[in-house]
């Protein structure tokens, strides 16, 4: 396990609700936060791939987040949302869509309030865990969003990115 270094820099966080639980993406990952509109759905996809949205002129695919940490289809309320995230994956830069069920706020987070991922005891896989974030009394987790999607599922979006860009093209 690699250990975070303590140091004086803060990092921002945007934390967000995913079934009853809160957890946070580091800031600089997110492009930018819509409303819950129409996706299309992509066959041959795994469960959580809700499918794509059109986001002025581009493909993203857009991930249900609650499918995948925890099995559950996210239930759409007033405040669900998708959060989208930018990434660079084999020389490629993919934005992606992730539907959370809200939004609650950006924290600045001192370096030395990170701490290790557990290796049990989380509700998600420990891979998934970028970082423990302390505020206070409290724990959040810190996703990574590179890990949540697997090296091969990452391929599929790629593709998928792709050909849906071209698609875009000839409409």
């Amino acid at each position: 396990m690699q250990a975070i270094t303590e140091n004086t820099q803060s990092l921002q966080y945007l934390t967000f609700q995913s079934r009853q639980d809160c957890y946070a993406i580091e800031i600089l990952s997110i492009k930018e936060i819509i409303e819950l509109g129409s996706v299309t759905k992509v066959p041959l996809m795994p469960e959580f791939i809700k499918g794509v949205i059109n986001l002025r002129g581009s493909v993203v695919p857009v991930i249900d987040l609650s499918a995948r940490l925890c099995g559950e289809v996210i239930e759409v309320g007033r405040r669900t949302c998708i959060i989208i995230c930018e990434f660079s994956i084999s020389d490629s830069l993919i934005e992606m869509g992730v539907i959370v069920d809200g939004v609650n706020e950006v924290i600045e987070v001192d370096a030395k309030d990170l701490t290790n991922s557990p290796q049990f005891g989380a509700q998600i896989r420990a891979d998934f865990i970028a970082s423990m974030v302390r505020r206070g009394d409290e724990l959040l987790i810190a996703l990574d969003l590179e890990k949540v999607l697997s090296v091969e599922e990452m391929a599929e979006l790629i593709e998928l990115s792709e050909r849906g860009s071209h698609l875009g093209e000839s409409a």
